[in-house]
């Protein structure tokens, strides 16, 4: 039994507490007038041959530093290519009318100690995307009324990778709830006006689709079709096989889907080799906590790059 959306545990991802809340949205003006954190000078990652590897983590209860602990027994190369902070939220202002980007205490936390908790990974030659979500208030990227209010959260998501010095965003539509708070249902035009204006706005940033909710559906407009605004898609259901519907080629692509801890080895190690078998250039993985996960790894980087994986506590 495949899990079908992400088992999450979100409590304070998702907290509707304005006054836990910590932020950005209404702030974001002073995060683009600020310096923007410089650009990391990785050093040069051994080099491996085979797909590139995601990463998912929960920083509510687990470290980025997780991602760069795990290496290529032969070659020494990064198990995972690119690590993805879980998750900061679109949250919907119901005095103003408008949805802003908000991050809980942990995603903060993680941002506010990029040197130490983003910056390692970089060096090694790791991408870190930060993940954005909705959170049952009824803002989704779907809804947006207009195309200047989806060019403005698409600012505050240009802003937020130029403050912390990310390398890319993901667009995670799940939890909007739309409708909340007298919100609008998904309209065709708001996820294409928010994907143009934030691809315009760094045009050398990842951008990534988690392949869900109403936003995924809703990629063309007006003759506009943002499919190869992308850099990546993937397969939102864990433990299954599902090539996402858009239309990118199949080295951004990624149909497998795993939990690590929860989906089985040996599914693991089928949908890593179905990926080689059948040519497509990404693997997702989700929930890479502190434990030695060296089993569930070395069941997919045996398929994908003929080694097995060492994991550095």
């Amino acid at each position: 039994m495949f899990t079908p959306v992400r088992r999450r545990v979100r409590t304070a991802a998702l907290a509707l507490s304005a006054a836990a809340a910590l932020v950005l949205g209404s702030t974001a003006a002073s995060g683009a007038s600020a310096t923007p954190a410089p650009a990391p000078a990785p050093a040069p990652a051994p080099l491996k041959q085979g797909p590139t590897s995601v990463a998912y983590v929960e920083v509510n209860n687990n470290s980025m530093l997780n991602v760069g602990k795990y290496t290529l027994a032969d070659g020494g190369g990064n198990a995972f290519d690119v690590a993805v902070i879980f998750a900061a939220n679109i949250n919907y202002d119901t005095g103003t009318k408008t949805a802003y980007l908000h991050f809980n205490e942990n995603v903060q936390r993680v941002l506010d100690n990029a040197v130490t908790q983003i910056r390692p990974l970089q060096q090694q030659g790791i991408k870190v995307l930060l993940s954005v979500l909705g959170n049952h208030q009824g803002a989704g990227f779907a809804n947006f009324p207009s195309q200047q209010a989806a060019s403005a959260f698409a600012k505050q998501l240009s802003d937020a990778v130029a403050k912390y010095g990310l390398d890319g965003v993901d667009f995670d539509d799940e939890y909007a709830e739309y409708g909340n708070n007298g919100t609008a249902q998904p309209n065709d035009s708001s996820f294409v006006h928010l994907v143009t204006a934030l691809r315009a706005n760094m045009p050398d940033k990842i951008i990534s689709l988690y392949n869900i909710g109403p936003a995924a559906s809703r990629l063309s407009y007006g003759g506009v079709d943002v499919s190869d605004k992308f850099d990546y898609a993937w397969n939102p259901y864990y433990g299954t096989w599902q090539v996402p519907g858009i239309a990118l080629p199949k080295a951004q692509l990624s149909p497998a889907a795993v939990e690590i801890g929860r989906t089985s080895l040996s599914t693991v190690a089928d949908l890593a080799r179905r990926t080689v078998d059948e040519g497509y250039g990404v693997y997702l993985t989700y929930n890479l906590d502190g434990g030695d996960r060296t089993a569930d790894v070395s069941a997919f980087t045996r398929e994908l790059y003929g080694s097995e994986a060492v994991y550095a506590p």
